[in-house]
């Protein structure tokens, strides 16, 4: 029968106190890049939540949270990342046009999400509509429409799926698997990735925020 054994689970449900800080030390697992002066990546609340938020100042805003570069999920063994995610849009319960946000696996961490050279992704961008999108260095399949969308405020579940192997990443979102006609090869890529939680926004005052109740990560033992 199959058990720890065989498979690595990790969780993090976000539970506080705990405060996420630039250049951790120690124990800490999540480090935190910011880009402007106020935005916010808080972790709290019942039953735990991580919430990365824009800051009403107009100004080009990045606020990242992942674990530091180090890339402990070997993609070749990686099973399931499992993710509970809302998006809570300031005004009228729509995404504002300048703010973009992606959550997921990563490799090396960059402002600029397309220049992550390794990455598969959910993402929102300028709009509740969700998209999907993988990199391996080689194949690029961006922002591809999933159908689905965000309502402000209302959690969902996020699957990204391994199991068919690295050839043929599956994306689904409340159980249902999207972007089902576009093959998600990220075969080209032959280490590991870490989870990775951005927000972000050009020259705009608006403070959208989004929030995760948790990650769940399965992979094989080495």
């Amino acid at each position: 029968m199959a058990g720890i054994q065989d498979f690595v689970e990790y969780t993090e449900d976000f539970f506080g106190p705990q405060t996420v800080l630039a250049s951790p030390v120690g124990s800490d697992q999540w480090d935190l890049v910011v880009t402007g002066t106020t935005p916010t990546a808080t972790v709290g609340g019942i039953n735990g939540e991580l919430t990365l938020a824009n800051s009403s100042a107009t100004e080009v805003q990045n606020c990242c949270v992942y674990q530091s570069d180090v890339l402990n999920y070997d993609i070749d063994l990686l099973q399931r990342v499992e993710m509970r995610v809302k998006m809570t849009a300031a005004v009228g319960g729509v995404l504002d046009s300048a703010t973009s946000f992606a959550f997921g696996v990563a490799g090396a961490r960059n402002d600029a999400i397309d220049s992550i050279a390794q990455h598969a992704l959910f993402r929102a961008i300028g709009s509740n509509a969700i998209v999907v999108e993988s990199d391996d260095g080689t194949t690029d399949k961006d922002d591809v429409a999933t159908g689905a969308s965000f309502t402000s405020a209302v959690y969902k579940k996020f699957v990204i799926d391994f199991t068919g192997g690295k050839s043929n990443v599956k994306f689904y979102v409340d159980g249902v698997r999207v972007a089902q006609s576009t093959t998600f090869d990220m075969s080209g890529y032959a280490s590991g990735v870490q989870p990775y939680f951005q927000i972000q926004k050009t020259s705009d005052a608006n403070t959208d925020s989004f929030t995760v109740d948790y990650i769940k990560i399965v992979s094989k033992r080495a």
